[in-house]
């Protein structure tokens, strides 16, 4: 007996549009561009009902039949099949969105995140009776006043252009969800809901049982947080064209920040003495020598801790800011560190934790790197307490840092120049001033080790940073050598 839907509904309608991050000029000689980005797409003069398709799909969503009823106004039936193939050619290179909808009713819009020939979506159909669940990578966001799903595995993304259709995303982060479900939530037929099933599996928001299983257990997926797969995918433009580098999206907008920060409003200042010579006729050890010696050091000498002067050096060779900072061609001042960084911008601040130094008091200070000095930020206490507990533990020593560097990203003035990438390079940046402050503790006979992670709560309550604005992104430990200690890689 053949089953009916309770449901009958309209049929399925597909429409189509410019891509909404994409824009059509037209150039004196009658061409036509699409551009995006990166990517820009000529069509040499076309005919009157290719131009008025273009120009309506920037402005609208246009049906199959409406595509058939524009070309046909105004160049007669014989012009419709270039039309269509004009659309298929935009389809498959990832120009246009498409819109399901059931009558005049839209249920979700597909949304190209790639451009180009190889960037469409690997067909995924349904199968009958099967229930399908939500990826643990998908991510739900809103974007231009609609909730968007995508993966980071998919070259596309699901608007939800109906609310019913976050109910039966919901249903899937729960339970599972089968055709009949989406028809229900939907209140579509049967078929209708297979082709909304096609479209979220295709885009990879929804996945089998099997491969929510395999997300979860099974190597490589399951090594991967969905938080560290959506940022690999957003700094490495593989899968998407979204824009990304020095793109200065905020030229015009925001003025940017300074080189240099006041950091912190301070107790009081330090003045830090300049590094000494080196003896005349000493020998600086290679290089190569410096770095066969390093070690991560998990044990410091606490009764001969670390002094101010050599505190003074270590900061002076690892973070002073060079001579004046100067306005680059993009408006931006920059500054010249003793590593590399990104756009010479100097976005790293380093902010010292002392807990026994010779000649300097304990608590937490920032590191004034035009000036070269120390300003004291908060004293003592539980908090930072707090701090080099957390330190202590997460390097496995058997007590707290000497000095504890929080090192943190003024964010802002990458992301004033950089696009989809400025979070990445302050990381990179990070771990580049790391290995430099291993290098530099090692030539000086520095108990140095880098942290995994940091207490960022307890840092941001002594500091009052803004984690948006100045966050927290990296750790490291230096103290006094103990002639005796196991040093680790």
């Amino acid at each position: 007996m053949k089953r009916t839907s309770p449901f009958p509904g309209a049929a399925k309608v597909e429409s189509y549009r410019l891509r909404v991050d994409a824009r059509l000029t037209q150039e004196p000689d009658g061409s036509l561009v699409l551009e995006q980005s990166r990517y820009r797409l000529r069509l040499p003069a076309p005919e009157a009902g290719r131009r008025a398709l273009l120009l309506r799909m920037s402005e609208g969503w246009l049906s199959d039949l409406q595509i058939a009823q524009l070309v046909t106004g105004l160049e007669g039936e014989t012009r419709i099949l270039p039309a269509q193939l004009l659309v298929r050619r935009l389809l498959l290179h990832c120009w246009l969105e498409r819109r399901i909808a059931a009558g005049a009713r839209a249920l979700l819009d597909v949304v190209p995140r790639g451009l180009g020939a190889q960037s469409g979506p690997v067909r995924r159909p349904h199968g009958a009776g099967v229930v399908y669940r939500l990826s643990r990578f998908a991510v739900l966001r809103t974007d231009r006043g609609r909730m968007l799903a995508h993966s980071p595995l998919s070259t596309v993304a699901i608007a939800c252009a109906h609310t019913q259709l976050g109910a039966v995303l919901a249903g899937a982060a729960a339970d599972g969800v089968s055709r009949i479900d989406v028809a229900k939530a939907l209140e579509v037929d049967e078929p209708t809901a297979g082709y909304v099933l096609d479209e979220l599996l295709s885009a990879q928001v929804l996945v089998t049982s099997e491969e929510a299983e395999a997300e979860v257990s099974t190597a490589p997926m399951g090594l991967w947080s969905p938080e560290e797969l959506w940022l690999h995918d957003r700094t490495r433009p593989q899968r998407h064209a979204a824009p990304i580098g020095a793109t200065h999206r905020f030229r015009g907008v925001l003025e940017p920040e300074p080189a240099q920060t006041g950091g912190p409003t301070a107790r009081r200042t330090i003045a830090l003495p300049a590094p000494a010579a080196r003896p005349a006729g000493a020998a600086p050890d290679s290089l190569a020598a410096v770095m066969s010696r390093r070690r991560s050091v998990r044990r410091q000498d606490d009764t001969r801790p670390i002094t101010a002067a050599q505190l003074g050096e270590f900061l002076h060779r690892v973070q002073r800011l060079g001579p004046a900072a100067t306005g680059d061609a993009d408006g931006l001042e920059t500054g010249r560190r003793p590593y590399p960084g990104a756009g010479g911008i100097g976005e790293l601040e380093i902010y010292p934790l002392v807990s026994r130094c010779a000649g300097l008091e304990s608590g937490l200070y920032h590191y004034d790197s035009r000036r070269h000095r120390l300003a004291a930020v908060a004293a003592t206490g539980p908090e930072t307490a707090k701090m080099l507990s957390f330190a202590r533990a997460t390097a496995t020593m058997p007590d707290p840092p000497q000095v504890l560097f929080v090192i943190t990203a003024r964010i802002g003035r990458l992301m004033w120049k950089y696009e989809g990438i400025p979070y990445a390079l302050a990381l990179k940046d990070a771990g580049i001033l790391t290995a430099w402050m291993y290098l530099v503790a090692t030539d000086m006979g520095l108990a140095p080790c880098a942290l995994g992670a940091g207490d960022v709560a307890s840092f941001a309550a002594l500091s009052g940073l803004d984690a948006l604005v100045e966050p927290a992104i990296a750790e490291f430990v230096l103290g006094s050598c103990p002639s005796d200690c196991e040093e680790q890689p």
